[in-house]
């Protein structure tokens, strides 16, 4: 019985990309959402919500950077190279949100504004960035041999700096959901108030994506709209509109939980839909993950190791948020 290596490694790699996008997408998402919110304590209940998991939600991305560099060395080598800039700026911003986090608390009242906006700054920057990533590996890079062809800034294009500025929105509607389903009162109402316009602009960025990639990349219009994919694929757009409604239903009638869940499920669809759009290339537009693969000796021996850490961090994240699970407020934190 033969094994596909790596597609598996493919596999675990984007479940480790949908687990940091989904995680510390909101605590990213709380960053962006500051400037809504001027009360200090409100500010601290926010904070509050994902002070417990922050840091472990970042695990994610680090087991999905490990996990390319391991399977897929081709691809970490050219993906660097191409993305140096705005990978390198990803990580000061989430330096600075992760420095801002644990100061905040420890500063003085009157010292306190410089680390909300290095939060916030941290915050809009990384995800910005992670956009930018996300645009750039749509548009593909050219690779001669098993080398990056092309320039320093060739990731700096109108579509990357779009995806960015769509990442910043969903992320934000992460926040949004997220802290309607941790909070209450006047902070929690303000959410609600939020995340319907953060919805209505994600909706219009996800239509203007949908429209720009097939019109760029004649492939992608071919995977999407020939015959029969577009029935086979059809699920996909509605179960986004119908996602949307979930979510504007929910906020009318003050649901808790609805709005952050059916989120992720639209944050998981739109992933999806551009997971479908470069399959099987790991390297649009000509390498595909068999292509960019390591040895198969390699797989193995590092799949044995998977086998045991990815229970291990899922069962460290699935207990503290058990654990973490309650309403945060301004009197006793969680409860």
């Amino acid at each position: 019985m033969n094994i596909d290596l790596p597609l598996i490694w493919f596999v675990i790699i984007v479940f480790s990309t949908m687990m940091y996008v989904v995680m510390d997408g909101f605590d990213l998402g709380i960053g962006i959402l500051f400037p809504w919110i001027k009360d200090s304590r409100d500010r601290d209940v926010m904070m509050n919500t994902v002070a417990p998991v922050w840091d472990g939600n970042e695990t994610w991305l680090v087991l999905g950077g490990a996990s390319l560099f391991g399977a897929f060395p081709l691809a970490y080598s050219v993906i660097l190279d191409a993305l140096v800039i705005p990978l390198t700026l990803m990580l000061f911003g989430l330096i600075f949100r992760g420095v801002a986090f644990e100061f905040r608390f420890k500063a003085k009242p009157d010292k306190r504004h410089i680390w909300d906006k290095a939060f916030i700054w941290g915050s809009i920057f990384a995800t910005f960035c992670q956009g930018i990533v996300v645009g750039a590996i749509l548009n593909g890079f050219p690779v001669e041999g098993r080398t990056y062809a092309g320039g320093a800034l060739d990731w700096l294009t109108p579509f990357a700096l779009f995806c960015g500025l769509g990442l910043v929105v969903t992320y934000a509607l992460l926040g949004s959901t997220w802290l309607v389903m941790k909070t209450e009162g006047e902070l929690q109402a303000r959410m609600y108030r939020l995340t319907v316009p953060l919805l209505m602009i994600l909706l219009l960025i996800l239509l203007v994506v949908s429209m720009w990639t097939p019109i760029a990349h004649e492939k992608i219009a071919t995977r999407w709209f020939s015959l029969p994919n577009l029935f086979w694929l059809l699920p996909v757009p509605l179960l986004v509109l119908l996602s949307a409604w979930g979510i504007w239903h929910g906020v009318r009638h003050k649901a808790h939980y609805s709005p952050f869940l059916l989120t992720l499920l639209l944050v998981f669809l739109g992933l999806s839909g551009l997971g479908i759009s470069i399959w099987p290339l790991l390297i649009p537009p000509s390498i595909t993950l068999w292509q960019a693969a390591a040895p198969s000796q390699s797989l193995s021996f590092m799949l044995v190791g998977a086998v045991f850490i990815i229970p291990i961090i899922l069962v460290y994240t699935f207990w503290s948020y058990y654990v973490f699970r309650g309403k945060v407020n301004h009197d006793d934190g969680y409860h």
